[in-house]
C-alpha cells in the first residue's frame, strides 16, 4: 500500500505542477537573460587585462598576460564540472521538494571546489612547469606568466568554491544572483587591476594580485546571496549528515562523468591549436579569429544551456514529463531564433567583425574567404549546447560524456584519415580542420537527440521509485 500512495502522489505532483508553453517561456528566459548578461561580461574582463599588459612598455607583457591567462582558464576549465554538476542535482532536489537535500549538495560541493582549490594551490609550481614546457613561449614571457599563474591560483580554493555556490543557485533556479556574482568580480578586478599597475606602481603582478583578490571577494558575495536564498532556513548541513544520507557514490560519479567530458572537451581545442600551428602564423591568427565568432554564439546559447540545466532538473526531480516536453520544445524554439538572427549577423557583417578583432587585413581577407565557416557554426552547434543543459539537468552524465566521447573520435577520424583516402594536393587542411570542428559539433548534438527519449524516461522511472 505504500508504494502504491507513492505513486498516486507522484501522479498528483505531476496534475499540479505542470506548466504551459507560454509560461516555460518565460521561465526560459528568466533564467536566460541574467546568464547571457554574466557571459558578456567576461570578454571585457580580458580586454581589460590586454589594455593594462598593453602600456606596460613592451610586448613581452602581452604575450605573457595571454599565455598566463590560458594557463589559468585551463585549469579551472577542467573543474566546470562543479558548477554543472552542482546545479543538475540541486535542481532535481529542488524539484522533489527536498530542502535538506539541497543543503547536503550545498555542503558537499562546496567542500569539494574549496578543497580541490587548496590542493591546485600546493600543485601551483609543478603545474606552472607542466603547462610551460606544453606550450614553450619565450623564456621571459614564460617567465612572467608563470608569476601570473602562481599568483592567480592562490584564489583557487575561492574561485572554485564560487562555481558550486553558483551551480547551487542555478540549481535553485536563480541565475540573477550568479550575475550579480560575476559583474562584482569582474568589475572588482578591473578596478583593482588599475589601482595596483598604475596607482600603486605595482606593474605585471598587479594583474594578477587583482584577479586574485577579485575571486575571493566573489566568494563573500556569492555566499551572502546564497545565504539570502536560503530564507532563514539552515544553508549549511552538518557533515556526518552529508556522510550519512547524501548518495556520495552518485555525487561523485555525476562529477567524475563531468570532468571526463571537460577533459574531452579540452583535447579538441587544444588539437584546433596545435593541428593549426602547423599551418604557419597566419592561419593560426585566422582561426583565433574564427573561434571568437563561435565564443559569442556561445556566450548566448550558454545562457539557454543554464535554463535547460536548472528547469529539466527541477521537473525531472518533481516526475513532471510534461513540463520537460514543454521545456525541451521552447528551448528548440529559442535556439532555432538564435541560429537565424546569428546567421543573419555574421553573413552580413562578418569582414567588419573580423575587422574589430584584427589589425591585418591579410587576416581579414582570409576570414572572409571562410565565411562558410561562420555562417555554420551557429547550425551545427546549436543542439549541442542545449542538449548539453538538458542532460545535465536530467543528471545523465554518462551519455553526456559518451557523446563527447563519440564526437572526439569522430573529429579526429575527419581530420586525420580524410588525407588518407584523398589527394593530398587537393587538399586545403584548414578548411578540412574546421569540417572536422563543426563534425564534432554537430555529433555532440545528434548523440544526444537519439538518446533524449530514452534518458528522459529512465530519469522520471526513477523518480517514481
Amino acid at each position: 500500500m505504500a508504494i502504491f500512495a507513492k505513486i498516486i502522489k507522484k501522479i498528483q505532483t505531476v496534475q499540479t505542477v505542470c506548466y504551459s508553453d507560454k509560461k516555460i517561456n518565460r521561465l526560459i528566459l528568466r533564467l536566460a537573460i541574467p546568464a547571457i548578461c554574466s557571459n558578456i561580461t567576461v570578454p571585457l574582463l580580458g580586454l581589460s587585462d590586454t589594455f593594462i599588459s598593453g602600456h606596460m612598455g613592451g610586448e613581452k607583457f602581452l604575450a605573457a598576460i595571454a599565455v598566463g591567462t590560458m594557463m589559468v582558464n585551463s585549469i579551472y576549465w577542467l573543474w566546470g564540472f562543479l558548477r554543472m554538476g552542482t546545479t543538475g542535482l540541486t535542481a532535481e532536489a529542488f524539484g522533489a521538494e527536498d530542502h535538506e537535500g539541497c543543503r547536503r549538495i550545498f555542503t558537499a560541493s562546496f567542500m569539494l571546489g574549496f578543497f580541490s582549490g587548496m590542493v591546485l594551490l600546493l600543485l601551483a609550481y609543478p603545474l606552472s612547469r607542466l603547462i610551460l614546457a606544453i606550450m614553450d613561449p619565450q623564456p621571459d614571457t614564460a617567465l612572467l606568466a608563470a608569476r601570473y599563474f602562481m599568483i592567480s591560483l592562490a584564489s583557487a580554493p575561492a574561485f572554485l568554491a564560487t562555481m558550486a555556490v553558483n551551480g547551487w543557485m542555478i540549481g535553485r533556479q536563480n541565475t540573477l544572483y550568479t550575475m550579480i556574482t560575476a559583474i562584482t568580480v569582474n568589475v572588482v578586478n578591473i578596478l583593482l587591476s588599475f589601482t595596483f599597475v598604475f596607482a600603486c606602481g605595482w606593474g605585471f603582478i598587479g594583474v594578477a594580485t587583482g584577479t586574485s583578490l577579485a575571486n575571493w571577494i566573489g566568494l563573500g558575495v556569492a555566499l551572502a546571496l546564497a545565504r539570502r536564498m536560503a530564507a532563514g532556513e539552515p544553508l549549511w548541513a552538518p557533515m556526518r549528515e552529508v556522510r550519512a544520507k547524501l548518495d556520495l557514490r552518485r555525487f561523485f560519479r555525476v562529477n567524475s562523468d563531468l570532468l571526463l567530458r571537460s577533459a574531452t572537451l579540452m583535447s579538441v581545442f587544444f588539437a584546433m591549436t596545435a593541428f593549426a600551428g602547423r599551418m604557419g602564423n597566419l592561419v593560426l591568427a585566422q582561426n583565433a579569429i574564427l573561434m571568437q565568432f563561435f565564443m559569442f554564439f556561445s556566450y548566448f546559447m550558454d545562457g539557454f544551456a543554464y535554463s535547460a540545466e536548472a528547469l529539466c532538473g527541477r521537473f525531472a526531480g518533481a516526475a513532471d514529463r510534461p513540463s520537460i516536453g514543454a521545456t525541451i520544445r521552447g528551448l528548440a524554439m529559442w535556439s532555432a531564433a538564435m541560429c537565424v538572427v546569428f546567421t543573419l549577423v555574421f553573413g552580413c557583417f562578418t569582414p567588419q567583425i573580423a575587422a574589430l578583432l584584427t589589425d591585418s587585413a591579410e587576416v581579414v581577407a582570409q576570414i572572409v574567404t571562410m565565411r562558410w565557416v561562420v555562417l555554420a557554426i551557429p547550425v551545427m552547434s546549436a543542439a549541442a549546447f542545449i542538449l548539453d543543459g538538458v542532460f545535465i539537468g536530467l543528471t545523465d552524465t554518462a551519455r553526456l560524456l559518451t557523446s563527447t566521447v563519440v564526437a572526439m573520435a569522430i573529429y579526429f577520424a575527419v581530420y586525420l584519415l580524410t588525407p588518407l583516402a584523398c589527394p593530398t594536393s587537393i587538399i586545403n587542411h584548414n578548411a578540412l580542420l574546421w569540417c572536422a570542428f563543426l563534425s564534432f559539433l554537430l555529433a555532440r548534438g545528434a548523440v544526444l537527440a537519439i538518446c533524449l527519449r530514452s534518458s528522459i524516461s529512465r530519469r522520471l522511472s526513477r523518480a517514481m521509485e
